[in-house]
């Protein structure tokens, strides 16, 4: 199998080492959780996922945080090509490679057209894009729109939710994707 355009495969030598960049990025991304002051802290994480690429090699990690008001995903992410890296949160709770089509569209229960740039409103799955460096790591925190009981809603339907990092950048306004590329790896949002 050819490797995905935006993952960079130099990083299968050394599988541990990975490993342990991926566990201290997801513990200081969910330290930094959008905290401008210590007062800032999330109150408390309510639902994670892991990303894997099509061979299912660990990817990054998302993390959802809440503090009572608002509800935060902090992601972490490993082995990529630099540059921008579209993400979104998709409607079905499956993460089926090689091509991830079985995560489904972006979340969208109210029905907008994509992206934060679209006059007509943007899906609830849609996200900042992640910036990764040229070490192949890269971090965000967004804020998704909603109380924390309508994103646990959206995020804990009948068929549950995936978060996809893409290959390409997210334009912010084409629908229904952003022209963000192919689907390079994919997470199930599990409760925590």
């Amino acid at each position: 199998m050819a490797p995905l355009s935006g993952l960079d495969t130099s990083y299968g030598r050394d599988t541990l080492r990975r490993t342990l960049l991926l566990a201290t990025l997801s513990i200081a991304a969910v330290g930094l959780a959008g905290c401008q002051t210590t007062g800032d802290l999330p109150g408390s994480r309510i639902a994670e996922a892991t990303f894997k690429t099509a061979n299912g090699l660990p990817a990054g990690t998302a993390q959802f945080v809440s503090d009572g008001s608002r509800v935060n995903v902090v992601v972490a992410v490993a082995g990529f090509t630099p540059g921008p890296h579209g993400l979104h949160l998709h409607t079905t709770g499956k993460c089926e490679g090689p091509d991830f089509t079985s995560a489904g569209p972006h979340l969208n229960p109210g029905g907008h057209q994509h992206g934060s740039e679209n006059p007509q409103g943007s899906h609830l799955g849609d996200l900042p894009n992640v910036t990764v460096g040229s070490t192949g790591t890269g971090t965000i925190t967004a804020t998704l729109a909603g109380t924390p009981d309508e994103v646990m809603a959206a995020l804990f339907d009948n068929d549950g939710t995936a978060i996809v990092v893409h290959a390409g950048e997210d334009d912010y306004k084409t629908d229904p994707a952003g022209n963000a590329g192919g689907r390079e790896a994919c997470g199930v949002v599990t409760r925590t």
